[in-house]
């Protein structure tokens, strides 16, 4: 690995990502999206960087679901164990109608470039690649100690559009806080509604950042 940075491997990752068992709030609005993207389409779909598969139990069958992580809590056919730092992303020979990273990139530290670069070619050419990020600009940034890679959303954003054009971007939620809200009266009306990145307040209070995105030209 290059510099210092710390990974953590599967001895940590089998245990913490139970903690993510139930799905949250940024995983109930990441799957509302991608039912809206896929509609009644039948499409292959892949989770990288999956935990428990939480995501597979709010998307409809015609999406057909597949996982890649470190740590696979419940070994499947459709779930492959994979250290995605050390080795490619990959699944099988397969590639995708839709590619989700949602919380992923804040732990890829200096591989970044290399794993946007290989869920590229992952994603079919008339495929999607959504993903999050945190926003570590936001006006009292929460750190998660495995975190590995801190950088401004802009600064992510722009290695993001070295392979991908990016479709649609917004805020998964607004808190004054640096969490997702938990307050019905907060919570409710921003699951169904995709505020803009309001100038000045927004880049201080959003917790993250939804990316729709679509492979750029192949040569």
């Amino acid at each position: 690995m290059e510099n210092d940075t710390v990974y953590h491997k599967r001895d940590f990752w089998g245990t913490e990502n139970l903690r993510y068992v139930k799905p949250h709030f940024r995983m109930r609005k990441v799957a509302a999206q991608l039912r809206k993207l896929a509609a009644d389409r039948e499409l292959d779909l892949l989770d990288v960087g999956c935990g428990p598969a939480s995501l597979a139990d709010l998307l409809p069958a015609n999406l057909h679901y597949h996982g890649v992580d470190i740590a696979i809590q419940k070994p499947a056919a459709n779930l492959l164990e994979q250290d995605l730092v050390e080795s490619p992303i990959t699944f099988k020979g397969m590639t995708f109608d839709i590619v989700v990273a949602q919380g992923f990139f804040e732990y890829m530290g200096d591989v970044q470039s290399r794993k946007l670069a290989e869920i590229a070619e992952l994603v079919k050419d008339e495929g999607k690649f959504v993903c999050t990020y945190q926003n570590f600009g936001h006006r009292r940034p929460n750190v998660y100690a495995p975190y590995s890679n801190m950088q401004p959303p802009g600064t992510f954003r722009r290695d993001l559009t070295r392979y991908f054009k990016i479709d649609q971007v917004f805020p998964t939620a607004y808190n004054w806080g640096h969490s997702h809200p938990n307050r019905g009266f907060l919570r409710a009306p921003q699951e169904r509604f995709n505020v803009p990145n309001i100038p000045v307040i927004g880049p201080k209070l959003a917790i993250d950042y939804y990316y729709l995105c679509s492979p750029l030209r192949r040569p």
